[in-house]
């Protein structure tokens, strides 16, 4: 009998004749993630085993895995050779410190096994009973606990009580090079997030206008970044100075058109970053209707000036839905230290809702908008995150 973590997978069953090439990913990525701790990896059919690793590293294990896009649940647990007796005795060890109502499931994979999957059960729950007398009730229907018993045909039996959610998703690169418009808000790591569940690895691009946004506003995205790297198997960071842009737009444009204005600059810098390095697609954390830059008409005027794929995973969710999954994530806490990015430089009192792209264009040509872009992109800083 020795300790097990049993991992599983997600979308990866739907992928045909393709599923090697995810499954590939998701060793690489597994193997990434459990780099810092002493472990073996085993492969079972669809699932993945973590044997020999040390008890303490056991929170640490779990924490990382949980973060690798692909796995769908996983189970602390015992394997044990594929004996009646050692089956009961490993069950018993597994109820161990458990109480209250509860259920055996067996499922039996391996046909040449003497016992049918109700009679072990059966066999299992009575020695379990009269291992823990006056602790354990046997409940068949909504039990507090189920005990697994899981027959593999390689001669082994997995026993395991918890299930425990994994992040789901498709392997992290199978979806390409996404470049993520990183603000220091809540929404753009979500989104972010979001997008490594559908296999897309990150870079992050970030707007800093020092001396209006200090040294702690970037550390802060920083930190961002360094999260989501956790998530994505790496990130790059690519730290713009904005400054100059926005003082040329604050000078030369209209105050309304200041928002209008930025964002289509940052959706250009974004792009030429992304087909510099390998990008394919630009993510942004935008929610229809949030704020001025994310109406319907906005935000056809930022798109209006790029090419590339823009996803937008948040743009049908309210704030709430968006606070849930940062909370989750673990960038909320981060994400809400009082330190103010570039969006809030200069800020319009009344900023346009629906800018016309007539308007738009008579406002951006007040601009020397390439040579703002080219000084821009000769300044930039790159963090590894």
């Amino acid at each position: 009998m020795k300790k097990i973590i049993i991992i599983r997978v997600c979308e990866i069953f739907l992928k045909g004749k393709n599923r090697f090439y995810f499954l590939k990913l998701l060793e690489d990525h597994i193997e990434m993630a459990l780099s810092p701790y002493s472990h073996e990896l085993e492969k079972s059919q669809m699932r993945y085993i973590v044997t020999n690793f040390s008890d303490g590293d056991f929170d640490k294990i779990i924490g990382a895995l949980k973060k690798v896009s692909g796995i769908h649940t996983l189970s602390p647990g015992y394997s044990v050779e594929s004996d009646v007796d050692k089956i009961s005795d490993c069950a018993v060890k597994a109820m161990e410190e458990k109480r209250g109502f509860f259920k055996v499931e067996t499922n039996r994979a391996d046909k040449r096994f003497p016992l049918h999957s109700v009679e072990l059960s059966a066999k299992v729950g009575g020695d379990i009973l009269s291992a823990y007398p006056n602790v354990f009730t046997v409940k068949v229907k909504n039990p507090e606990l189920v005990l697994n018993i899981d027959i593999r045909e390689n001669g082994v039996t997995l026993i395991y009580t918890d299930v425990i959610k994994g992040m789901g998703g498709i392997p992290i690169g199978s979806s390409g090079h996404g470049f993520l418009m990183l603000s220091g808000g809540i929404d753009s790591p979500v989104a972010g997030y979001m997008m490594c569940k559908r296999g897309m690895r990150l870079s992050g691009v970030h707007f800093h206008s020092y001396p209006y946004t200090g040294e702690a506003a970037k550390q802060k995205v920083i930190e961002l970044a360094e999260n989501l790297s956790q998530y994505s198997c790496g990130m790059k960071l690519y730290i713009v100075k904005f400054t100059e842009i926005q003082e040329a737009i604050h000078k030369f444009c209209s105050e309304e058109f200041m928002i209008t204005m930025m964002r289509r600059f940052m959706m250009r810098i974004t792009e030429r970053l992304a087909l510099k390095f390998g990008g394919q697609a630009i993510i942004t954390g935008e929610s229809l209707g949030q704020v001025a830059s994310q109406t319907v008409e906005s935000i056809t005027s930022s798109n209006s000036v790029v090419k590339m794929p823009v996803f937008r995973p948040l743009i049908a969710f309210d704030k709430l839905d968006t606070i849930e999954i940062a909370q989750k994530i673990g960038t909320y806490d981060t994400s809400i230290l009082p330190y103010e990015d570039c969006c809030t430089v200069f800020l319009p009192k009344y900023p346009v809702i629906k800018p016309k792209m007539e308007k738009v264009l008579k406002e951006e040509s007040k601009l020397d908008v390439e040579g703002l872009i080219e000084n821009a992109l000769n300044q930039i800083e790159v963090v590894e995150a």
